[in-house]
């Protein structure tokens, strides 16, 4: 069992690992910053400009409710909440959109840094030992 628990303690904090938990919080940290701005701001807006409609309680009813001779419901109505769907779709749009514009700037920068290593001149190579005596030679004898 302790082999087990080092294997595991050994495999959690390695450096992937921590990052990829790292962006997992992080991207579910914005996953609610997106929803609230496509639920709080973005669809209030559209339904405002389509003519104040609520997305939220956008549904079709597929089956109409049993009520018995109370009142009481017997069998619940059976309906589609596509305004929710349409609210889930455009919250995945803003995410794509954004994950592709981290990633393309990723890119942009990685390309960037690598074009920049590139064009810098290889470092002059180390002199060897023979070299190194020669040019004491030639030094010494030009200051003779």
């Amino acid at each position: 069992m302790k082999k087990f628990l080092q294997e595991f303690k050994d495999f959690a904090m390695k450096g992937n690992v921590m990052d990829m938990a790292i962006g997992v919080i992080i991207g579910g940290a914005f996953g609610k910053i997106v929803t609230s701005l496509v639920n709080d701001i973005l669809m209030p807006l559209v339904g405002a400009l389509i003519g104040n409609v609520d997305f939220t309680t956008l549904s079709a009813t597929l089956r109409a409710p049993k009520l018995g001779e109370g009142g009481e419901v017997i069998k619940e109505a059976v309906t589609l909440h596509y305004g929710n769907f349409i609210q889930t779709t455009v919250d995945f749009i803003i995410i794509a959109f954004c994950i592709f514009g981290v990633i393309k700037l990723i890119n942009k920068a990685t390309s960037l840094a690598k074009k920049k290593a590139e064009e810098a001149p290889a470092p002059a190579p180390e002199p060897t030992k023979e070299e190194v005596l020669l040019t004491e030679i030639r030094d010494i004898l030009k200051q003779k």
